[in-house]
This record gives structure tokens, sequence and C-alpha cells, in this order.
């Protein structure tokens, strides 16, 4: 039988070579150049990339026989995951191989802004010994604010207490008891934009997070302040970030990350890149050799399971291993109400119980709790969520979770249930089954209202008192601004006497929309829920 080839596309460490072991053909390519990859994935089985390969559609279209695409790295935008997918190709990285060296340059950018290295570097090697000019600040006894308290976060958070320094962070989705025992008090943005002499944002991206610190945040720093982003390019306002830092609004800035890389003369980050009171690195987070080498080996181990057929929790796409048929078109579902959970979910979760009922029962299910934790997660930490990490999330957060399997289910033929205890005491219930022999994924239920909505990638939801025009009032507001409503549906009211109304946009609702929507219907509950694909 002969054995199964790997497609080898940018140079990688010999250790990762050595991972996929001997019974695999390795070849190599430029996966730079396009006429070389593409008649050399005509008989790949699995191809291994790093940030120069571009797997689009036609790529996938040229590999008949591959199975796996693995990123020996975190980020995936040269990857066409929804090619591979409609292909039946499974996609992998290596989600936390860079999170020490990420945490690692961040305390570099602080201390460097703390004490002007870079600045004082240039001005020796340049011939001038201007002592008084490059006068630093102490980390003893200041306060270091961490906005999103997740993996890399906490490791920063470790590594800078060992300075003297008091850490507060900003995340919503971490719990008191959680931060206690990372050392770290819990404030609102506003509290920790305040007290703070150096902020570090370490949030996903998403449309919420996307220019989270403003003009707005920057008012409200003291002009003493630093900001670091080692995260996402976005996270802060480029050209906010500009005006605070040459008008002394803040004192300085230290940038790994830019909204477009490299940032070019017409781009909002190019005017940054020469202010004294900023330094900048060109995208180094992993940048390392222990991190190069971490992601190649791990890829390395995943290429090796899915060409074995079994589980491979570092996919990002789909779930490797035996799953049954009936099982496997379930996965997405679950991970679509695991996101919509969280655009629910007004504080921390604490515990979460995924119920599966029906004729699901007589299968292993045990991959829809991955799922739910997976779509959960998603949107609410910087490190890209998958099947192996999703669990940890939770454990390092004290969520407990529970795998509830049963036979009953009077409405539908299967459906999956996600119910959990909020930090607030609250509990959050989201239903959702795959209907008909189209098997559509719908919600069918949000905390004991009975819906049935498509799930598409904008909703809407909102509560309020049961009263004669409310669809009126929020229809005519969407309509004047232009945002077309593609579905809709009014669940009756509960012993409360309040509704709820579920929609599908096509488009994002501008935050001040939401708002008047939110006055105008006296909601006691709303929400915009954008899901990424999955």
């Amino acid at each position: 039988m002969p054995q199964p080839v790997v497609l080898i596309a940018e140079e990688l460490s010999p250790a990762t070579i050595d991972a996929l072991g001997p019974d695999l053909e390795i070849r190599s390519v430029d996966g730079a150049d396009r006429a070389a990859l593409l008649p050399a994935l005509a008989d790949a089985h699995a191809v291994l990339i790093r940030s120069a390969t571009k797997m689009d559609a036609e790529a996938i279209a040229a590999a008949p026989s591959l199975k796996v695409i693995a990123r020996a790295g975190v980020g995936l935008d040269n990857v066409d995951i929804k090619a591979a997918t409609a292909a039946g190709v499974m996609v992998v990285n290596a989600p936390t191989s860079n999170i020490i060296s990420a945490a690692e340059l961040t305390v570099g950018h602080i201390l460097s802004l703390a004490r002007h290295i870079p600045a004082a570097h240039a001005s020796l090697a340049a011939g001038a010994w201007k002592r008084s000019s490059f006068t630093g600040t102490e980390l003893f006894e200041k306060t270091v604010g961490i906005i999103g308290l997740g993996r890399i976060g906490a490791l920063i958070a470790a590594r800078l207490q060992a300075f003297g320094v008091s850490v507060v962070a900003y995340d919503p989705y971490v719990t008191p008891t959680r931060a206690q025992q990372l050392g770290v008090t819990l404030l609102s943005l506003d509290e920790l934009l305040a007290q703070s002499d150096f902020v570090t944002i370490h949030m996903p991206k998403t449309p919420e997070t996307t220019g989270m610190i403003g003009a707005e945040q920057f008012a409200r720093m003291k002009k003493s302040a630093y900001v670091v982003n080692v995260a996402r390019g976005g996270l802060i306002d480029e050209e906010a970030l500009y005006t605070a830092l040459t008008t002394g609004e803040i004192a300085g800035a230290g940038l790994d990350v830019f909204t477009t890389e490299p940032p070019k003369e017409d781009g909002t980050a190019f005017p940054l890149l020469s202010l004294p009171n900023v330094v900048v690195t060109p995208h180094l987070g992993a940048s390392t050799d222990e991190a190069q080498e971490k992601a190649g080996v791990s890829v390395a181990k995943s290429v090796k399971l899915a060409l074995e057929g079994d589980l491979v929790p570092d996919a990002v796409n789909v779930a490797g291993g035996v799953i049954d048929p009936f099982v496997r078109p379930g996965i997405a579902l679950v991970e679509q109400l695991g996101q919509i959970f969280t655009g629910l979910a007004p504080s921390a979760l604490t515990s979460l119980d995924i119920e599966v009922r029906g004729e699901l029962a007589d299968y292993d299910v045990s991959v829809y709790r991955l799922a739910a934790l997976k779509g959960i997660f998603t949107n609410i930490v910087s490190e890209n969520v998958s099947y192996v990490n999703a669990p940890l999330f939770a454990e390092q957060r004290g969520i407990e979770t529970r795998l509830i399997v049963e036979s009953e289910s009077p409405l539908y033929r299967n459906i999956t249930i996600l119910r959990g205890t909020l930090s607030d005491g609250s509990v959050l219930t989201v239903e959702g089954t795959l209907a008909g022999t189209r098997m559509v994924p719908k919600v069918v239920g949000i905390n004991g209202y009975e819906v049935e909505v498509p799930i598409e990638r904008h909703h809407v939801v909102m509560r309020y008192a049961d009263r004669p025009g409310i669809v009126a009032i929020y229809g005519q507001k969407l309509g004047e601004a232009g945002i077309n409503i593609a579905g809709l549906q009014v669940a009756r009211p509960d012993a409360s006497g309040r509704a709820l109304s579920v929609l599908t946009v096509d488009s994002p609702v501008p935050d001040n929309l939401l708002d008047e929507m939110r006055e105008a219907v006296a909601a006691d509950l709303f929400r915009q829920i954008e899901l990424t694909e999955v």
C-alpha cells in the first residue's frame, strides 16, 4: 500500500519532520511559487504551510486527495477555510504554540516604554550621550491593566507580579474566583483605564472589539500612561492613538500589530512609526525559535492523527476521528448555539450543562461538549479556539461542564440544549435542532420562550413588555436605517407578560441605532449577536 504523501510547502524545523515519522512520504515545494505548488498538490494527502503559502479555493481544487491542511502557527488568513470545509479537507493549526512568546514580548514592550530603551539605543548608536533625555520610570508599585484575561493575559499577569506591580484586569467572561486565583483585581473597563499606568490589550478581534480603545478611552487614561498592543491590529483606533500621543493625552505606546501589515504610507498606522514615544515591532509575537518549533511539531502530530483517521482536537473547521455520520452534522449546530449563548449572557459563565435529547442518545455525542465550549469561547478569548483548548479555557475559568444524554424529546427528533449558570446567579438556556431533510440549523428556544428561527450571521434578540405596536417601532427604525429584516419571530409572553423578538438581519446594526431601539421598546434584554462562520 503506497504511503500517504505529505507536502512541505515552507521551511520547517527538523523536529517537525521527525514528528511526522517514517510512515509518510515527505515531499517539498516552494509554496510561494504558484506554478510549482499547484501541480505538486495533485497527489498530496496533507500539506504543511506557514504564512507564505496561499491555500485558496484554486489550490484546494488542485488537490483531489487532500485530507488536511496544517498551518504551523496561529493565523489562518492564508487558508480558505470555507472552501476546505466544502471539500471535506480538515484545517489544523497550532493555537497554543506562541502564547509564552507573545506574553514575553508584551512584557518587553512595557519595559522598553518604561525605560526608553529603543530611543536610548538609537541615540547612543548615533554617537550621542544623553542620559538625562532618557530618564524612565520604575514598574515597582505601578498599576498594569490587562484587557482580556485569557491564557496570554494570565501569563503576563504572572510575569509582571514579580516586578511588584498591582495587576488589574477587564474581562467580562472571567469570574472573580478565577481572577483571585491569578492575583488580579477585576474592574470595569473605565475603572481600569483610569487607574492603570500601563494598559495592554489581549482581546479577540470581533466587530464589537475593533476600535474598542479609541478617543473616548484615551481621554479616561492618565497623561503618564502607556498602552501596548501585541494582540490584533485594529483593537486600538490608530487615528485616535496618533492624536492622543501627539497631544500628550497619554505618554506612549508599544505596538506589534497594525490594521494593515506592513503599514503603508496611506494607512492610519504609518504616522505612528515616526513618533518618538512609540515602540514598534513588525508582528513578532510568535517569532521565537521555541514558538516556531512548537508550532511545527504540534501540526505534524495533528497531520498524523488526521491521516490515521483519529480525532484531531486542533481541527478548526471539522472534527476528525471516528464520529458517527448521524452525529457529525450536529457539531456545527452546537458550536453556533455556543456563540449565541455567549452573545446573550449578561455575565460570566460558571457552569454549563450540554443536554442532548432524542435519537442521538443512542450514539457517542461527547464531541458536542467540545463543540459547545468551542462556540462559547470563540469570540471572547484572543487565542484561536479549538477542540483541544476549549476545555482548558473552561477549566482556567472554573467553569464546570456536564454532558447529559436522554432519549426523551417530545417536540423534536433531536434537540441540544445549552443550560448555563452565570456569575450573577441567573440561568440562561439556548436550544437548537437540525430541521427537515435539509437539516437546517435552528434556534428553537431561548430562556423558555419557544421560537423556531434559522441560524444566520446576524441576529437581534430583545425582550420587552408585550403590547401592541412594538414590531412596528423597531421595524420602522431598521427600515429608516436601510437595514433589512430577513426573518422575524415573536414568542408570546410568559407569566411575566413579556415577549421575545428574534430578528435575522442582513447586516450589522450600528450601536447608536441599537441604543435607540432598546430605549424605544423598553427592553430588559437586548442583544445583537454576530456569528463567525462554523
